[in-house]
């Protein structure tokens, strides 16, 4: 059992955590030496106070009290205590029992002071009046009943406290959220950028900001890009400027050749001829696979539905498609390029089986695409070699097709730059599976 597990998975929730609970123990621990110092110095003072007072009124008073000598006591209690004094002659006081165990503290702290002090019997209630308190003493002729206000035992500041620790936590919380979501925003821009690179999408510069090290690391990836870009326009460039370079000579043959007699050696010197083009198209294409096509919001199965009216048009009996009933969003791509990636898996799967079969899955933010064949396969061993580029498989492929092992290399490079993944398998039908894994 790990920490990591229990952890938020975002950057933005692990520094809210480690922001939260610190002030959280903080807080605990502010309240609770608060709390302790406040309960037990602050009432006790305050009850031992009031229990003081009580004890000089009731200590005045004697035994016994008549009538005239109680509006004198009475008068004194309040000027000088703010007590409110009452007296029932002849009543009996019920005895009490002490505080019980759920008491509050003040109460507690109160019911010792009385013991110790009175030497009468008493009774108090701290909890009828919501702005008073009341102490009933047994005289010998009467009960006397004196009157005070509750704040003389219970203090308010302890809610004052909690407010103002509340409020300025709560306060304090909100700015750390602010500046939080300032310092993470830079972090969630360049995540973006680098995910919208890695799915083969365009993104534009954006303003660094935030602190040194998250500026530098946006700097240094704006400038990975920019030399990734240059890096993929030159190879292009290169590719297409040595093709084109190519054709020129290979025309001049072409057109010399078709001035000389037809002889068997002139035949295999076109069929060369032939396949110098057909390999000066396979590099073209390699080299359109990572080109500058638009990015566009698209549909997979738009696309595939397209692709099969096209190879209805010549192999309708040898392929199977399983497209209907499927609800995939659009999502942005290169569109010429997929279909192209598409259409080299299919035409390879035709070219090497008598039939193939596509299907389509779309499992959350995912689209799966299978190719299955039945076909000879290709060896698990083989099949990383398979998607490199020029690689030619003697054992699984006829060479009499022709090709320069450039089909599933493209496929795959047009898969990976759009942050997919294309892997090979063996088909239920016995041959090959091509499985292709987009991210919408």
């Amino acid at each position: 059992m790990q920490l990591r597990n229990y952890m938020p998975k975002t950057l933005f929730g692990r520094i809210f955590v480690i922001i939260l609970i610190p002030m959280i123990l903080v807080q605990c621990v502010t309240i609770f030496i608060f709390y302790e110092r406040h309960w037990d110095s602050v009432t006790r003072h305050m009850a031992s106070g009031l229990g003081g007072e009580i004890d000089y009124v009731v200590s005045q008073m004697g035994t016994v009290i008549d009538e005239q000598e109680f509006r004198q006591h009475q008068i004194m209690a309040r000027d000088f205590f703010g007590f409110e004094l009452s007296f029932t002659p002849d009543a009996i006081l019920l005895p009490y029992g002490g505080p019980d165990a759920s008491a509050a503290y003040a109460e507690q702290a109160f019911s010792d002071v009385l013991t110790g002090r009175l030497s009468h019997p008493y009774n108090f209630d701290l909890t009828s009046d919501p702005d008073r308190l009341f102490v009933d003493v047994q005289l010998a002729n009467g009960v006397v009943r004196i009157a005070a206000g509750r704040k003389r035992l219970i203090s308010s500041t302890s809610w004052t406290f909690f407010g103002w620790t509340m409020g300025s936590s709560v306060l304090l919380f909100c700015l750390a959220l602010f500046f939080l979501k300032a310092q993470v925003r830079p972090i969630i821009q360049l995540a973006n950028a680098a995910r919208q690179l890695g799915l083969g999408r365009q993104s534009d510069d954006w303003h660094l900001q935030g602190a040194k090290e998250v500026r530098l690391a946006g700097r240094a990836f704006q400038a990975m890009r920019h030399r990734l870009n240059r890096q993929l326009t030159e190879r292009t460039s290169m590719l297409a400027g040595v093709s084109h370079d190519l054709r020129t000579p290979l025309t001049r043959m072409r057109l010399q050749l078709a001035l000389m007699p037809d002889v068997p050696e002139t035949k295999e010197l076109g069929q060369d001829i032939d396949e110098l083009e057909m390999m000066i198209d396979g590099y073209l294409a390699f080299a359109r696979g990572e080109g500058h096509e638009q990015t566009v919001s698209a549909s997979v199965t738009t696309l595939l539905a397209t692709l099969k009216s096209d190879f209805d048009k010549t192999d309708a009996n040898r392929i199977t498609w399983e497209l209907d009933g499927l609800s995939i969003p659009e999502f942005p791509m290169r569109v010429q390029a997929i279909r192209r990636a598409f259409s080299n898996i299919i035409g390879n799967a035709l070219r090497y089986a008598e039939t193939a079969a596509v299907r389509v899955k779309h499992r959350q933010d995912m689209v799966y695409v299978f190719v299955d064949d039945d076909g000879p396969g290709i060896e698990p061993e083989l099949r990383s070699e398979a998607l490199r580029p020029f690689v030619r498989l003697e054992t699984s492929r006829n060479k009499q097709t022709g090709g320069t092992g450039l089909g599933l290399a493209i496929a795959s490079d047009i898969i990976l730059s759009h942050g997919g993944e294309l892997a090979l398998d063996n088909a239920p039908q016995g041959g090959l599976r091509v499985l292709i894994t987009l991210p919408i």
